[in-house]
């Protein structure tokens, strides 16, 4: 995919010429004739780079730049001015604007300006292309990909959030489509991100008495056990964000605690009488459907709509096949080089094999079925035989694409869970983890087929 630039300019002359000349040079160009055009493309469009003229009828140029610094610090913006002033330059300088190009120009001395705003723009946090086919919005330590649109989406509804540092956001979708690397992406796009950190709580891996301490804290003494004061994840989140993952696993009565800490921005530790202010934003997400649990009396009206401010869906994997490529390569790249191995790419049979699969794990079985395959593979491409997906039942019946034809099932079965064992050293929870089974499973896999380390 090319490189994007939106154009800004109230002159139809000057956004002709430059669409024509950079498109010449396999640039995609859009244009708009106000500032509230440039607004609603730069929404639609995400460009890498906003070129912008300060006069303009209505609302000027240093407005759309002040809106476009909100939605993203991805866009490089370069303005473009036919009258000479050094107040409006060290004005727009300020304004995080990479260059200042006064009228007229030439198209090259723009075009030169267009390349060198590209290779400066090292933002952390943006939507960057990776090839023909897909999209990449990145951060320290987590990475969003797709091919098309539902990123897309997925990213401007982040950004627009991220504009308000106290909405309460809820993020659906099945599990392993992504849930938490939004709410990542969320955190770190907003205000919040320098002053507190990110707090994350999986709702469904602890018992409600449990979860209780965790989230709200206790006092010394509180119950047995509780040696000292502590101060609970929405303490710690305090300044930044906390992220309830599978929220609909909550416990009801819990589930009145964080309706109060959302109301009243406060919260009792465990056996504690004083308020305790917090202010963070709430994160959560589920993979069920809230609605009909609240008509099931199974979760809370009121909490679902406080919780329900903004929400982001996350579509499974299956409906967006056109993912598959893109994200294949991408853990194939990252994870061969863990592994020590070295592959360009899968086979068309390989691929083939991919595609046909419906993806009931979404994003996280794939993650797994390329890192099996990594460890499977020898020489520099996955084979169709190396992509072992482990079938299990879902709501839509079995997989498609799934028959086996790589002798009995116990010994391809044996012959993985021994490759995988040796190439994580016998590291059992990583190793349970790449196969898609508990520790338990694999304990009991291990005595039944006698396996033992490799010399």
């Amino acid at each position: 995919m090319a490189c994007s630039v939106l154009m800004v300019d109230d002159e139809e002359s000057a956004r002709t010429s430059v669409e024509m000349y950079l498109q010449d040079r396999d640039y995609e160009v859009h244009t708009a004739a106000s500032a509230e055009e440039g607004l609603e493309k730069l929404d639609e469009y995400l460009p890498d780079v906003l070129l912008v003229d300060l006069r303009m009828p209505g609302k000027d140029g240093f407005y759309l730049i002040q809106e476009a610094q909100k939605r993203s610090s991805a866009t490089a913006i370069i303005v473009l001015s036919g009258y000479a002033d050094i107040s409006k330059a060290v004005r727009a300088t300020k304004m995080g604007v990479c260059q200042f190009i006064e009228k007229p120009f030439s198209l090259r001395q723009l075009t030169a300006a267009v390349d060198q705003a590209l290779s400066l723009n090292t933002s952390s946090y943006h939507l960057r292309k990776v090839d023909e086919r897909g999209l990449r919005v990145e951060g320290p330590g987590w990475t969003l990909m797709g091919a098309g649109d539902a990123l897309k989406d997925i990213y401007r509804k982040i950004r627009m959030v991220s504009q308000s540092n106290q909405s309460t956001v809820l993020i659906q979708g099945e599990s392993g489509t992504g849930k938490e690397l939004v709410a990542r992406a969320i955190f770190e796009f907003s205000d919040h991100a320098p002053k507190g950190q990110f707090v994350d709580v999986n709702c469904a891996a602890l018992s409600e008495s449990l979860l209780e301490a965790e989230l709200f804290g206790h006092e010394k003494g509180a119950f047995t056990g509780a040696t000292e004061t502590r101060k609970g994840l929405f303490g710690a989140a305090h300044g930044g964000a906390i992220f309830l993952d599978e929220i609909g696993e909550m416990p009801l009565k819990l589930q009145v605690n964080l309706l109060r800490v959302l109301e009243e921005k406060s919260f009792k530790r465990v056996g504690g009488t004083e308020n305790i202010e917090v202010d963070c934003r709430v994160i959560a997400s589920t993979n069920r459907n809230l609605r009909e649990m609240v008509e099931k009396g199974e979760f809370r009206r009121d909490l679902f709509y406080r919780l329900d401010v903004f929400t982001i869906h996350i579509p499974p994997l299956r409906q967006r096949p056109e993912d598959i490529p893109v994200l294949s390569a991408h853990f194939l790249d990252r994870l061969s080089r863990t592994c020590n191995k070295r592959f360009t790419g899968l086979a068309p049979e390989a691929m083939e094999r991919l595609m046909d699969y419906h993806w009931p794990g979404n994003v996280r079985e794939l993650r797994n079925v390329i890192e099996r395959a990594i460890i499977l593979g020898t020489g520099s491409t996955i084979r169709a035989d190396n992509v072992i997906i482990c079938p299990h039942p879902t709501e839509d019946g079995p997989p498609a694409g799934m028959a086996l034809r790589l002798g009995s099932l116990e010994s391809m079965e044996k012959r993985l869970i021994q490759k995988v064992l040796d190439a994580t050293d016998w590291q059992k929870t990583k190793a349970a983890e790449i196969l898609d089974i508990n520790r338990t499973t694999l304990w009991q896999k291990i005595k039944r087929y006698g396996l033992q380390p490799q010399a």
